[in-house]
Order: C-alpha cells, then structure tokens, then sequence
C-alpha cells in the first residue's frame, strides 16, 4: 500500500488549518487516514507547525513519500535532515553519535533564525503601532492649530466690529446727535 505524508484541511472558508496526517495515496484530501502526525496553521507569522518528530521519522524511514508542501514543512523542522543522516548511518558513511552532533549543529541554527524572524516581526508591529500614534498626534495637533487660527480670527473680528460701536456712542457731556 503506497503512503503518503499529506496535509488535511480543516477550519471554515478563508480560515484554514491543517492536520498532517499518515494516509493511502489513493484515499481523498479530507477522508480516511492511517495516523495524524501532527498539525500546521498557516494564519500565523512564522506559521505554526506541530509535529510528533518519532512518528514522522518512522514513516519517513517505512517509505511513506511527503507531498511537496508537507516536504518543505518536514524539511523546515528538520525531519528531512534527520532522515538523511539516519540514512548515512545505515550505509555506514559515519556513526549516530556524528549524525546527533551535525543534527544539533543544525538545529542551533535553524532555532536562532526562528527567534530572529519572530522578534522582527514583533518589532515591525511595535513600529508599526508607534508611526501610527504619531500620524494621529501630528493630524490632531495640526486640527487644534486650524481651530486656534480660525478662533483667533473671529475673536479679532468681533473686536474689529465691536471699537466702531463704542466710537458711535456719545460721550457723557456731549448731547447726541440730531437725526
């Protein structure tokens, strides 16, 4: 029976996840499977991926193929590397303690790109946060200083128009005008 490392949808329209799942390559996308191995959930930044590593190792090991994208989502958590280098020992090309030792050299590294890529992604959106806290600040006080102006200019033109009043009146000894 020819087996396949596939990936399940499951959630509702425009909101997918995946299970990936153990399955005949003959059996459909979302119908009967041998074993789920794990999960993967694109909709985040880095995606989330769960995965039980010994079981994906021992199908990987049976023969099971992965389809192109659970390749690059195994290939992503190392497990393609893993199998190659278990593969190396079985030929004899070098022992399992060198194959633990280069798997972990890998691993390292693959974990300090991981936390990299989060904080950037945590910083762009602190950024992100803070220039729009600023445009909102400048747009404000821009408002408050276009209301200031146009108070200040209809202050002055009610004291314009309220000095010639006070002129028109008589003064206190003076008799007012004829009309």
């Amino acid at each position: 029976m020819p087996t396949r490392i596939r990936l399940q949808r499951k959630g509702k329209k425009g909101q997918p996840y995946y299970h990936i799942v153990v399955a005949d390559q003959r059996s459909p996308r979302d119908g009967k499977y041998i074993e789920r191995i794990g999960a993967y959930d694109p909709g985040h930044s880095p995606a989330f991926i769960e995965i039980d590593r010994e079981k994906a190792l021992d199908w990987m090991q049976k023969g099971a193929q992965p389809t192109d994208t659970c390749r690059a989502i195994l290939s992503y958590t190392g497990l393609v590397y893993k199998n190659h280098l278990l593969n190396g020992v079985k030929k004899g090309a070098f022992d399992q303690a060198e194959a633990e030792r280069r798997f972990d050299i890998w691993m390292n590294e693959k974990n300090a790109k991981v936390e990299a890529k989060r904080s950037s992604v945590g910083k762009a959106a602190e950024k992100a946060i803070a220039d729009r806290v600023a445009a909102d600040n400048k747009k404000a006080e821009d408002m408050a200083a276009k209301l200031s102006a146009k108070l200040a200019a209809a202050s002055a033109a009610a004291e314009a128009a309220a000095v010639p009043a006070v002129e028109a009146a008589p003064a206190e000894g003076e008799a007012p005008a004829a009309e």
